[in-house]
């Protein structure tokens, strides 16, 4: 179930719900996935009372081993910021709608159990994987170790594929 407080440009709820069942799918993640796509407001008011982090986040992934009924369990929750989607899309010049994907996607591996903090590069490698077969542009992870100024050790110069990717990898420096 998909939940916009806010009008998302290019995307029906209905198309997110289906790409967030491909998404699902790819990852081999099982149960329902419910989305709200909300303002910056209320995932900061989520990420200080979840995590303790008194700022603004893009996407918050909520896993769960709730049974929704005797057949179908709830994977997780997923509540992502619209504002920040925007910002981000802006900066690297693509439809707001491609943005919500890619942070909907983020949070689903997050949901499948991976953990960027404490992986050594696992979810980044898993993320390219199915930016790629779900074609959408640079993934979350990989723009975070563009912005660091590397990839996998590499300067980000190297590893961008994609030309605004290194135009952005290239005005961080």
């Amino acid at each position: 179930m998909v939940i916009a407080r806010k009008k998302i440009a290019g995307l029906s709820t209905a198309s997110l719900e289906r790409f967030v069942l491909r998404a699902r799918r790819a990852v081999r993640l099982r149960g329902t996935v419910n989305v709200v796509v909300t303002g910056s407001r209320e995932l900061r008011a989520l990420n200080r009372r979840f995590r303790g982090k008194d700022k603004p986040t893009d996407v918050l992934s909520f896993p769960s081993s709730m049974k929704v009924d005797s057949e179908k369990k709830l994977a997780g929750e997923l509540a992502i910021s619209l504002d920040i989607g925007k910002i981000n899309a802006r900066k690297l010049g693509h439809p707001v709608a491609e943005e919500i994907k890619i942070l909907a996607l983020h949070g689903i591996l997050h949901l499948a159990g991976f953990d960027h903090e404490h992986d050594n590069g696992e979810m980044a490698t898993e993320e390219i994987r199915l930016r790629r077969q779900l074609k959408l542009e640079a993934g979350l992870i990989e723009r975070t170790q563009l912005r660091r100024g590397h990839a996998r050790g590499q300067p980000a110069k190297r590893n961008v594929r994609n030309p605004r990717l290194a135009a952005v990898a290239r005005s961080k420096r």
